[in-house]
């Protein structure tokens, strides 16, 4: 247009009309008269009702400060050969800048988008500043790069924002940003620094096949719902510290050292893949972020229940590097993880317990001994008895036993012999670290689960681990030993009084032979033998001898006490029997104090 035509044009224009400049070539001086054009006189502020400036191009500085578009605004392919500034500019509709190039620094500090806010697969060549932006509906940013660095601090996300597949080249800062819909960054690429320290995500946050080349450190973020780095890729040393309802680190991969501090959630680290040694804890404490110079806590109100870590699978994991510290690990799943052996248990870690109460098989009243069990027995034992699944959204019931992901699938349930080995591994883990009462605990699931398992256990080794574990608790149940022990000196005792005493004690007898003047004696004792009914030798004398008998036997001791012939083969059977006992309850009592 020329000069005469254009100050026509916008001498007769009006604050809050519609401009449609699509593919308009903008130095900053036109611009500045364009604006000047649609300025409140009341306010100073330029308003732009619906703006049409897709596929435009800013020779020179954008200067958008402070203008507040009343309809929707459109800069989809605009190019910005130089600074684009909304500094807190206002969209009262949706903001398009999908395909936007911006080769200067772009400033979008305290904008606000009332609508719904399009950047994808725009291309920021410079730095790209967001900082306390607020974003009130839904926000794309999927397939954006962003080649400079990115500035996202304090921004606030009230609805859902995406950033699938976009490219960070050089630092990407999210400090104190507010995630209050769902956040994804699925397959998203961090090239440089990260920071996502003060971070707040009110619903789930998405990081998965995301890449981090040189992300140091991740967090401190609260998540009020669930965190996903499934299939995301750490490739320096890095320390992660996430309070969240979940987090999902399935397939997740770190290439070099990490370590994971974790508060609430329930984390679930199936068939990731730990390269270095990998720390993950339970961490006491709220973390705290930088403000400024002080040290403040984070926000945890979006999140509830206790503030334990708990970690739910470590299936497919090569555990060689691993420490678990403080975690709760009643529901983890072991099998299926590789070099269990090595695995590092530090700290108080929680494993599930049997049942507790009393139960009745048949007649007999039967009660679990209180022991630290591994979600695979719970599992099985859950669905071996046909246990129903609870209902969901309701808790176990800790009179029964836990059912499993597959309950009441055999096939995907894990055997007795496999439940077995994941025991047999982890109880060297626990000798390891100077656990015996730990060792101690695993070393008896372990034989619990050769008792029942039918395919890898012969039948007469089945037979004498259930002699062990009636009489001793495989060596571990020293009350068990010691009242068998003593049934055993009653049943001794009593079948003495009856038949092993004899009744009274017979004086030896000589018998003597002449022969051609040389005098013979010989002199032999008789068998003792018994008389009388038997319920008169239940004496208190006849007791005490008895009694005498059996403490003799249990210490390989031989009494010289008079005895029949029966009570011979009663002395034998109890010095073989008691000794045994009492060695058994030895050794229980010398597994529970060793430490």
């Amino acid at each position: 247009m020329g000069d005469t035509d254009r100050a026509a044009y916008l001498a007769g224009l009006a604050p809050g009309d519609d401009v449609d400049h699509r593919g308009t070539p903008f130095t900053s001086a036109l611009l500045s008269s364009l604006l000047d054009a649609l300025r409140d006189p009341a306010s100073g502020t330029p308003l732009i009702g619906t703006a049409r400036l897709g596929g435009a191009e800013f020779s020179g500085a954008a200067e958008f400060d402070r203008v507040r578009f009343c309809g929707p605004a459109e800069f989809d392919e605009t190019q910005f050969s130089d600074t684009a500034r909304f500094g807190g500019t206002q969209f009262g509709g949706s903001a398009g800048f999908s395909r936007a190039r911006f080769s200067g620094p772009a400033e979008f500090d305290e904008t606000q988008f009332s609508g719904r806010a399009w950047f994808s697969r725009a291309r920021f060549l410079g730095p790209a500043e967001f900082g306390q932006a607020r974003f009130s509906d839904a926000a794309w940013f999927g397939g954006t790069q962003f080649c400079g660095s990115a500035e996202f601090s304090h921004v606030r996300f009230s609805e859902t924002v995406t950033f699938g597949e976009a490219r960070f080249s050089g630092a990407a800062v999210f400090r104190e940003a507010q995630f209050f819909g769902a956040a994804m960054f699925r397959e998203v690429w961090f090239s440089s620094h990260t920071w996502f320290s003060g971070t707040q995500f009110s619903g789930n946050a998405m990081f998965s096949r995301a890449w981090f080349e040189s992300a140091s450190w991740f967090g401190p973020v609260a998540c009020g719902g669930v965190l996903s780095v499934n299939g995301a890729v750490f490739q320096v040393p890095v320390t992660l510290e996430i309070a969240a309802s979940e987090l999902h680190c399935v397939r997740t991969r770190w290439e070099s050292t990490v370590t994971v501090r974790l508060r609430y959630a329930t984390a679930d680290f199936s068939h990731a893949v730990l390269s270095g040694p990998t720390a993950i804890i339970n961490y006491p404490a709220r973390f705290t972020r930088r403000d400024d110079r002080d040290r403040v806590a984070m926000d945890e109100s979006a999140l509830t229940g206790p503030s334990s870590a708990r970690v739910a699978s470590i299936q497919g994991v090569d555990a060689a590097h691993l420490v678990l510290t403080d975690t709760d690990l009643t529901d983890c799943l072991f099998s299926g993880a590789f070099h269990l052996d090595q695995l590092r248990l530090e700290g108080h870690c929680g494993f599930a317990l049997p049942p507790t109460g009393l139960r009745r098989r048949g007649i007999w009243p039967i009660r679990w001994t209180p022991r630290r069990t591994l979600a695979e027995e719970h599992h099985w034992r859950a669905q071996s008895a046909g246990q129903p699944a609870p209902p969901p959204g309701r808790p176990p019931s800790a009179r029964l036993w836990r059912t499993g992901p597959h309950h009441p699938d055999p096939g995907l349930t894990p055997d007795p012999q496999e439940v077995a080995a994941l025991y047999r591994q982890l109880r060297k883990a626990f000798e390891d670290g100077k656990n015996e009462p730990g060792a101690a605990d695993f070393y008896y699931g372990e034989m619990e689960m050769r008792r029942h398992d039918r395919h890898g256990t012969p039948p007469g080794e089945r037979g004498l681990l259930w002699g062990y574990w009636l009489l001793s608790g495989y060596g571990l149940r020293s009350s068990r030993a010691l009242a068998w022990l003593l049934t055993a000196m009653s049943l001794t005792v009593m079948l003495l009084m009856g038949f092993g005493l004899p009744s009274s004690t017979p004086d030896p007898v000589s018998t003597g032979t002449l022969d051609h003047g040389k005098i013979t004696l010989r002199t032999s004792s008789p068998d003792a033998a018994l008389s009388g009914a038997f319920g008169r030798r239940m004496t208190w004398e006849r007791a005490e001898k008895a009694t005498r008998v059996a403490v003799n036997s249990v210490i390989f001791r031989s009494s010289g006490q008079n005895l029949t012939a029966a009570g011979t083969y009663i002395e034998m059977a109890s010095r073989f029997l008691e000794p045994t006992l009492l060695a058994l309850a030895a050794l229980a009592i010398r597994g529970r104090i060793k430490r």
